[in-house]
């Protein structure tokens, strides 16, 4: 079949270059160290194709993730590639797994596989060459976000292996370009203006699953994110007249906006709970201790309260949890070294919560500047994210599973303070929850930073994690 401009569907060798043999469907049953070790190969594979937005290639990845599936018995009715017409390196590949009962929406099992840029003179090892080193696998996009997609395609090959047919379909949607915020191309944004009937689902299976691993190497809880904050990003900027440097002026353009900022960096937005924070302060109270502990119970039960707001608000991690937070990240000013400035502009991101409305976010911002000089702007639309439910079907399911691979672990309701694709699902009417039994230290893995990594371990039990979880929803 030759190229259409918006979909290839796979199964000829000689567009894409997939295997050509015949493969048996009735293979034996791996054993759990070969799905390990298949798992280990993938993984290996995809995260050593680039797929930066400067020089990478999305359609390489999602290609070569595709060989894959062909080969364990995939037919190209089931195996799509997605390339849009305007981006030939911006491939998303969409897998499908039929299940009995066609009048029940699948689940969708997403993960990006673009990663942020890494400059190799930055790094301690190549950040595209999979190193493992010290019980952790060291690259750009280890953690994030290769490692699900890696566990989806070797999961979706154990299903074929073990004729796994599911009484839900099975849906893998792996996408590009969820790294660029904003960005004029999204692959789920994609996907759902033009093959929404690929990744409609009754549910998603996202990233955003912060389960931490303490420094000793205990693990603390089993994250089920249910919500994400807003990302948008605002410009402030100020302008003047100018003039000689040697003949000063009060209305500075660099003063107004830094005294605007000053503003800012002092002023908190009011905290606001939500199903899912409200529910995380509950539980996490009962594993946390001494003042942390009664300040969760005390804020949960009575937002209110002053004192125990101002303790928790002192630990950046818990403060982005409670209340929408705005900080400048990038500043220019002025034309010349002699000359007095006639223009400054300051980045502004905020990250605001599921429910709040954007545009009282910039009036807030412009109250606190408190100067009608400084003009704010934003930089893009906002896409909203509203909170999926902590359904009894959704939370259940996690418990079980996690009881069944860490025992005695709980599971706790999070919002994420950054962003993923699943803001995109959310306003389409499918549901997205962070969970993937990946565990990683309070650092995250250092994702988006230098030296990247994965433990072992975390990977090998996130396999199991979602394969049990993906059955489980999808089963009878």
């Amino acid at each position: 079949m030759s190229f259409d401009t918006k979909s290839i569907f796979l199964g000829t060798c000689t567009v894409i270059a997939l295997y050509c043999s015949s493969f048996s469907n009735a293979q034996t049953p791996l054993s759990p160290d070969s799905y390990q070790k298949s798992l280990r190969s993938i993984y290996k594979e995809l995260v050593e194709i680039n797929t930066t937005d400067s020089v990478g290639s999305c359609t390489k990845a999602a290609s070569a993730m595709a060989q894959h599936l062909q080969k364990a018995g995939f037919d190209k009715a089931n195996l799509q590639l997605i390339v849009p017409p305007r981006g030939p390196q911006k491939g998303n590949l969409v897998a499908t797994i039929k299940g009995k009962n066609e009048s029940l929406k699948p689940i969708l099992l997403l993960a990006h596989i673009d990663v942020v840029e890494a400059k190799r003179q930055d790094w301690e090892r190549d950040p595209f060459k999979l190193i493992e080193e010290d019980g952790n696998f060291y690259a750009r996009g280890a953690a994030d976000d290769k490692s699900m997609a890696a566990i989806y395609v070797a999961n979706l090959i154990r299903m074929k292996n073990e004729k796994y047919i599911p009484e839900r379909g099975i849906v893998m949607a792996l996408t590009c370009d969820e790294e660029k915020i904003p960005t004029e191309f999204n692959g789920v944004e994609y996907l759902l203006k033009n093959h929404h009937q690929l990744i409609d689902a009754e549910l998603a299976i996202n990233e955003g699953a912060d389960n931490l691993l303490r420094p000793d190497g205990t693990k603390a809880f089993v994250a089920l994110m249910a919500s994400e904050k807003v990302f948008q990003t605002y410009s402030f900027e100020t302008t003047n007249p100018g003039g000689h440097s040697a003949r000063p002026r009060k209305d500075n353009a660099i003063y107004d906006l830094a005294r605007g900022l000053v503003n800012l960096g002092n002023y908190s937005f009011p905290v606001k709970l939500n199903e899912v924070t409200k529910a995380y302060l509950e539980k996490m109270s009962s594993f946390e201790s001494g003042q942390l502990a009664e300040d969760m119970r005390v804020i949960a039960s009575n937002p209110n309260d002053q004192a125990a707001l101002a303790r928790m608000s002192d630990k950046p991690y818990y403060n982005n949890l409670l209340r929408t937070t705005c900080v400048a990240t990038m500043l220019t000013a002025g034309h010349a070294t002699n000359a007095l400035p006639q223009r400054a502009k300051a980045t502004v991101n905020c990250r605001i919560l599921p429910g709040e409305s954007v545009e009282e976010v910039q009036k807030t911002l412009q109250k606190v500047v408190a100067n009608d000089n400084i003009k704010i702007t934003p930089d893009h639309a906002a896409v909203l994210s509203p909170p999926s439910p902590l359904t009894e079907k959704m939370v259940s399911s996690v418990t079980k599973v996690s009881s069944q691979i860490f025992p005695g672990i709980p599971v706790i309701p999070t919002m994420l303070v950054a962003t993923t694709d699943g803001r995109f699902l959310n306003n389409a009417g499918i549901p997205t929850y962070g969970v993937n039994g990946i565990f990683r230290d309070s650092n995250g893995g250092y994702i988006h930073g230098l030296n990247e990594r994965m433990p072992v371990s975390s990977l090998f039990e996130g396999q199991e994690f979602l394969y049990r979880l993906t059955v489980l929803l999808t089963g009878s």
